[in-house]
């Protein structure tokens, strides 16, 4: 039996599992005392990744899009095994991209070996996808409806993560984003900005990985669990084996988070942020109103926080 076996469900919290932008060098530092750190040897033993290595000592540029994604989904459930030894299970699970695989593992859909398998697999075909078709991502802010369909017009561009109202990322090939970057504001968006990421990512520009994901995602077992999991392609609860084809239309399509935070039960009051990172409690906290938000930074922030 595992500390999320015995935890007691809460029907009031959310859990929330960040995506592999908020991965930064030494991340692990403050976990790595944590009796769950375990798990980072797992994952290094199923993947034949020095996972330890990317959160503790590796450089930025190591931490790319296939190490980023095995970094950020350890560490997230090391932090997530703290906050069950503390007796806390959220009943919803909410992941950002990557971090939806990470919920699905945490919510016991998918066991932590074939979690691992999946990411590695998904990561090494991102990496080679992104190689193949170069391309970026920019972040939007500030704009209205109709600033939204003004993208609509504009070639090798497409809606890649949709975080608020008026806040949305952008995949594209470079001359589109260059041009975006140039003529943003009289597209009506405030502010642009280049982020620093590996590939155009859900984009149609990741298509060539999909066989190799589809793959992985075939070769895995699929579980019934009592948490619920909010997709990221229709914002909707789902559960068991119809998440091959969520996450498989995951990897072009665009990441609704703002639907997705928009479907959250009445009940779910509280949420809670495993590590790295607090971006999506920032997200959340502009979407809609939660008496308490909690950001899991270190194995002692779960102890009594909710």
């Amino acid at each position: 039996m595992t500390d999320r076996d015995h935890a007691r469900l809460r029907s009031d919290l959310v859990g929330l599992f960040p995506g592999q932008g908020s991965i930064a060098p030494a991340a692990g530092l403050p976990w790595r005392s944590s009796p769950h750190w375990r798990v980072v040897e797992t994952i290094s033993e199923v993947t034949g990744v020095d996972v330890e290595h990317l959160l503790i000592d590796a450089e930025a540029d190591v931490i790319r899009t296939d190490n980023a994604q095995l970094a950020t989904f350890a560490l997230s459930l090391v932090a997530f095994g703290t906050l069950t030894e503390d007796g806390v299970r959220p009943q919803v699970h909410l992941g950002h991209s990557l971090g939806e695989f990470t919920a699905l593992t945490a919510a016991g859909v998918l066991d932590i070996t074939d979690g691992a398998r999946l990411i590695a697999a998904r990561g090494a075909a991102m990496a080679r996808a992104a190689h193949e078709h170069v391309g970026s991502m920019v972040a939007l802010m500030g704009g209205d409806d109709e600033a939204r369909r003004a993208l609509d017009d504009l070639n090798d561009l497409w809606v890649a993560n949709i975080n608020g109202t008026g806040q949305i990322v952008v995949s594209g090939t470079r001359a589109a984003l260059d041009d975006l970057l140039e003529r943003h504001r009289e597209l009506g968006w405030r502010r642009a900005t280049p982020l620093p990421v590996g590939g155009a990512f859900h984009s149609p520009l990741m298509a060539s990985a999909q066989p190799d994901l589809d793959e992985a995602l075939a070769g895995v077992t699929w579980h019934d669990s009592e948490v619920a999991v909010i997709a990221n392609v229709d914002a909707s609860a789902h559960h068991g084996s119809l998440w091959a084809t969520l996450l498989s239309r995951q990897l072009t399509e665009p990441v609704d988070f703002l639907g997705a935070t928009l479907a959250l039960p009445q009940r779910v009051t509280t949420s809670v942020e495993m590590a790295p990172g607090a971006v999506l409690t920032g997200l959340c906290k502009r979407i809609r109103e939660f008496d308490l938000q909690v950001v899991l930074d270190g194995p002692a922030s779960a102890k009594g926080a909710l």
